[in-house]
């Protein structure tokens, strides 16, 4: 195999080429990388880096350098467009091509096609497409440097920082845990790469970086919440994560059982009485508002930890999925901490309530009735409503604290992804106005778009 290696390294160098496909390099490049037997000069220095490219506007027309890739290629006597000459039709938008040995401050470069330069707003899909590909080509070009081996990465904002940023800290995302540390993903550290920029610039730009950072540090952690197993995260491991997480930014409250009883919370006790896992009600304090006195914004997100649909029972398969039925209250902590981090000058609380919905001996049974909070029966004909049950007595007690207005995240019903698939979450509002303003939010260049249905 060395031999092998030995006789491809001449064949492309005498091509002038430093290209590496991706294939072959997972396959065996990341190896014999790592331990120095591709030449001498693979030694590893522990950097990367990310330089976009741009498609021209004529179709035959070469590739066009992005800012950064212009400065390297220039410090580098145009090595950079020598190799990208090479690359051929298939290297499309959303690619990635690895380029060994330009340079020894990087020794293995990642070139990223990010579609056209002056791609706009896409009315249709509801989103800044330029935007939307500087994240994804950034983060297909940091999953292949992590999975060559490399652990420090320098990327090319490629005039959007924030979307970079967000795009390459998404992508290394990874749930692994629970898995053996030989098979655990590698760390990777990423660096804003701003060699090319003048000095008053690197300031603004680094600033949009950490942005983007704070966008998917937020994400990633309810991204975590909402896979950890069931067993693990019951309510009151979800309250001790949210407490290690926030209590050096916020106020948290975790309370429990006996303050819901005293609350008269008798839709949320319902649904928590088939389970042996204690229930928990978080409150969760952000106040960074001028005026200490503003009425708040409520979030509130459904935290069911478990969902076997109680003695309405769920079918079997695919019901391990029903460990995520807490994804309103990951995104609502996740937000949270968003919040936080920016340090927004608003006034803001979550509501959090969380408990299993099992079928035990005391189980709520299909024709009970319960009583709310504000005093209202309800009679429960499928105990796999309950995610309604737990938020209508949330709710109340949200109308207690005066809010300016009040947000409801849930993982109500998969009958919403049939209509409008897993790109989109369904909206319902009884105020044009807060629609208006969540609609022009989700057209910042790092948001997904919303579909919404209101009603008055």
């Amino acid at each position: 195999m060395a031999s092998f290696l030995f006789g491809l390294e001449a064949h492309v160098i005498c091509k002038g080429a430093t290209q590496i496909s991706h294939r072959w390099l997972h396959k065996f490049g990341s190896r014999y990388l790592q331990s120095g037997r591709l030449f001498s000069t693979t030694t590893r220095l522990g950097k990367s880096l990310i330089l976009g490219v741009y498609e021209a506007s004529a179709k035959d027309s070469p590739l066009v350098l992005s800012q950064a890739a212009k400065y390297f290629d220039e410090k580098y006597s145009g090595k950079l467009s020598q190799q990208i000459k090479l690359f051929g039709k298939s290297f499309k938008k959303g690619k990635s091509h690895l380029l060994f040995g330009l340079c020894e401050e990087f020794p293995l470069l990642a070139v990223a096609n990010l579609g056209k330069e002056d791609q706009g707003f896409n009315e249709l899909e509801g989103r800044h497409e330029g935007h939307e590909s500087v994240r994804t080509a950034v983060a297909k070009s940091v999953l292949q440097l992590r999975d060559a081996g490399e652990d420090l990465v320098s990327i090319d904002p490629c005039g959007d920082p924030m979307a970079a940023a967000e795009g390459a800290s998404l992508s290394l995302h990874s749930y692994d845990e629970l898995k053996p540390q030989s098979k655990q993903k590698p760390k990777v550290e990423l660096a804003c790469y701003t060699d090319h920029l003048e000095a008053f610039e690197k300031t603004s730009f680094i600033d949009q970086w950490h942005i983007g950072e704070v966008y998917a540090d937020a994400q990633n952690f309810a991204r975590l919440l909402t896979e950890m197993p069931a067993n693990i995260l019951t309510p009151t491991k979800f309250s001790e994560m949210v407490i290690d997480k926030l209590s050096s930014f916020c106020q948290i409250v975790a309370r429990d059982q006996a303050w819901v009883e005293e609350q008269k919370m008798g839709a949320f006790l319902c649904v928590s009485q088939g389970s042996g896992e204690p229930l928990k009600f978080l409150e969760l304090s952000y106040n960074n508002s001028s005026d200490k006195s503003a009425a708040p914004i409520v979030l509130v997100g459904k935290g069911i930890t478990f969902d076997t649909g109680g003695i309405s029972l769920k079918p079997a398969n695919n019901m391990d999925k029903m460990r995520g039925d807490m994804g309103g209250a990951a995104c609502v902590v996740g937000t949270i901490l968003g919040v936080c981090k920016l340090g927004l000058p608003i006034h803001l609380k979550a509501l959090i309530p969380l408990c299993e919905n099992m079928p035990g001996s005391r189980a709520v049974k299909p024709g009970d009735v319960v009583t709310a909070m504000n005093g209202t029966t309800i009679q429960v004909d499928n105990t796999d409503a309950e995610g309604r049950l737990i938020l209508a007595d949330a709710l109340c007690y949200a109308e207690t604290l005066n809010p300016k207005l009040i947000l409801d995240m849930a993982t109500l019903t998969g009958a919403i992804t049939i209509a409008l698939g897993s790109g989109a979450s369904g909206t319902y509002t009884n105020s044009p106005a807060l629609w208006d303003l969540l609609y022009k939010v989700c057209l910042l260049p790092v948001k997904k778009n919303f579909f919404s249905i209101m009603f008055n």
